[in-house]
């Protein structure tokens, strides 16, 4: 009956036990954390090109350049359970061919320990904003806003959408490829 396997049975079985409670403990210790902060979006410089697509069917399509600024302090986002923040930059407008666009063009990784405070001027973006369209071209309503997901070290995923959003307009005219 007490044999020594069955003795390191029980001993696993109770140290398991113990483990989930407290991974459920750090889970339940920061469920209820508003983990949404303020963040200062703007942009600088705004151009959209009517270029040819990749594609076989060599249509031509919007591509809109932006640099934009980005402010915003994320050092109380961290805590014990929190590993690491990825952020990303995205851009949100309507078109007469799709009423809910959404383009990621920016991201970053921040780990913990590392500086969470961000304060980057004219800046690029990082990813292509392509339109599948002209929809870009004297867009009235293009809004920027700053989300990001907290890698917990046990829990959820939260998706996370900052406090403040800028909303900005393309030009009514095509810029030339030497002109931008």
């Amino acid at each position: 009956m007490n044999t020594f396997l069955s003795r390191g049975n029980a001993l696993l079985a109770f140290t398991l036990s113990v483990l989930a409670s407290l991974t459920f403990c750090c889970f339940a210790s920061t469920f209820f954390n508003d983990n949404r902060r303020d963040a200062n979006v703007r942009t600088v410089q705004v151009v959209v090109k009517n270029v040819a697509d990749y594609s076989a069917s060599r249509e031509k399509n919007d591509l809109g350049f932006l640099t934009f600024d980005l402010e915003a302090d994320l050092t109380s986002v961290f805590n014990w359970n929190a590993k690491q923040l990825f952020l990303y930059l995205v851009a949100e407008y309507q078109t007469p061919k799709n009423t809910l666009n959404q383009v990621v063009l920016w991201d970053k990784i921040i780990l913990r320990g590392e500086n969470a405070k961000i304060d980057v001027k004219s800046i690029n973006t990082k990813y292509y904003f392509w339109d599948d369209g002209n929809g870009l071209k004297n867009n009235q309503n293009v809004t920027l806003a700053l989300h990001w997901n907290v890698i917990p070290n046990a829990g959820l995923l939260p998706n996370v959408a900052a406090h403040g959003l800028h909303t900005f307009s393309f030009p009514a005219q095509y810029a030339t490829a030497r002109g931008a």
